[in-house]
């Protein structure tokens, strides 16, 4: 009998829509993934595509335009993407950015942007790395000033940013109050198509994630209103950030756990056809420890996943904890995908492969959303 990996957290309801997801990813995502990689980005046709499905934003209130689920149909979308190297369609930091306006933006904000966020009409990114900054957050040195009429000009560039060449929302991090650090920081909402001073710098080349448009963004003297203040309440912007890490940090545990999924299934599909010496590679001892040694770090991973998306849906998930998900996560995806890769042999480094991709795509998990050695020191304050 094959091992499962079963979900907790799942329910038939789910299931269903984890069917409208899968056909979505096979139908309308996949066909295009090769030109996507060569182009550096899936277009916005398919960004559409997704909200007309009611596959973005589905964990946003009904009210407020999106599709009254929870978390768990955030995570079908991660999942059955990760599962199969498809990472060109950002879909958790448009949902980031989507929970950074639901949590934290004024009534007029959620009615403003949350609805054209779930058609896919607007898609969002988040600014906040900046060229010298990397994860020391309260050093930027994007500048934003109060204008005569009440508003904001925003002067700085930012970089690595994910979505950045497709986006029609940008939440800027910037610095309102330069004598302070943590106090000094606000989140600006940017709306691009009517933000002169605005320009989108090069797509950035990358080892892995050749499909997602990762890009520059350049803010030379952009205006926006008052309005756009994210919350209304200068000086909070470091506090939203950090709230919502939970939340963020989950997200790259559970894309990180279906990835390690899809590789072992892949590779378990491989050794069975694959021949050496006569027989198949699956009956040769060390393709089966090894085989074994993975199945059971997944299982274990599975467990300790579901947890944590147990207690993000009950208000429970510390930041400490969350941390964990995504250090595990993302340490224990290099690993297992390298193991994998090489129970391919040559094939394996060849890139019409997916393991090839998901081993170039699974580095930056240790980077982004904070790099391992910060996750570190955030557990490490909490024992």
């Amino acid at each position: 009998m094959a091992i499962r990996f079963d979900r907790s957290w799942s329910d038939p309801d789910l299931d269903l829509y984890r069917d409208t997801v899968v056909r979505f990813i096979e139908e309308e995502l996949a066909p295009g993934d090769e030109a996507a990689r060569r182009d550096g980005h899936v277009g916005h046709a398919v960004w559409r595509r997704a909200g007309e499905l009611g596959l973005l934003c589905a964990d946003i209130p009904e009210d407020h335009g999106g599709g009254g689920g929870d978390f768990r149909h955030e995570a079908v979308v991660y999942e059955e993407m990760a599962r199969r190297a498809l990472t060109g369609m950002n879909t958790s930091v448009h949902a980031i950015v989507a929970h950074y306006i639901l949590n934290h933006g004024t009534q007029a904000q959620k009615q403003k942007y949350l609805p054209r966020m779930a058609r896919g009409e607007l898609v969002g990114a988040i600014a906040m790395t900046e060229p010298g900054t990397g994860s020391d957050l309260q050093a930027i040195r994007t500048r934003a000033e109060r204008t005569p009429g009440g508003g904001w000009r925003i002067d700085g560039s930012k970089t690595f940013i994910s979505n950045g060449y497709l986006a029609g929302l940008v939440l800027v991090a910037c610095k309102t109050d330069p004598a302070q650090r943590a106090r000094g920081i606000s989140i600006l909402i940017v709306e691009t198509a009517q933000a002169p001073g605005f320009r989108v710098g090069r797509m950035l080349a990358k080892m892995g994630l050749k499909a997602q448009d990762t890009s520059e963004l350049f803010f030379d003297g952009v205006q926006v209103p008052a309005e756009n203040l994210l919350g209304g309440e200068e000086g909070q912007g470091f506090r939203q950030l950090m709230s919502d890490l939970p939340y963020e940090r989950l997200i790259i545990g559970v894309m990180a756990l279906a990835a390690m999924e899809g590789a072992y299934e892949a590779t378990l599909r491989y050794v069975r056809e694959r021949e050496v010496f006569g027989k198949p590679l699956a009956e040769q001892q060390n393709t089966r420890f090894k085989l074994a040694e993975i199945a059971t770090q997944i299982a274990a991973g599975r467990a300790f996943i579901d947890q944590c998306v147990h207690r993000l849906m009950a208000g429970t998930l510390d930041t400490a904890t969350a941390s964990m998900a995504k250090l595990w996560g993302s340490e224990t995806q290099g690993r297992v995908i390298d193991e994998c890769l090489q129970l391919f042999g040559g094939y394996g480094f060849m890139d019409e492969y997916p393991i090839s991709r998901m081993y170039t795509d699974a580095r930056v998990q240790r980077i982004y959303g904070g790099t391992s050695e910060i996750m570190k020191e955030v557990i490490a304050r909490a024992l």
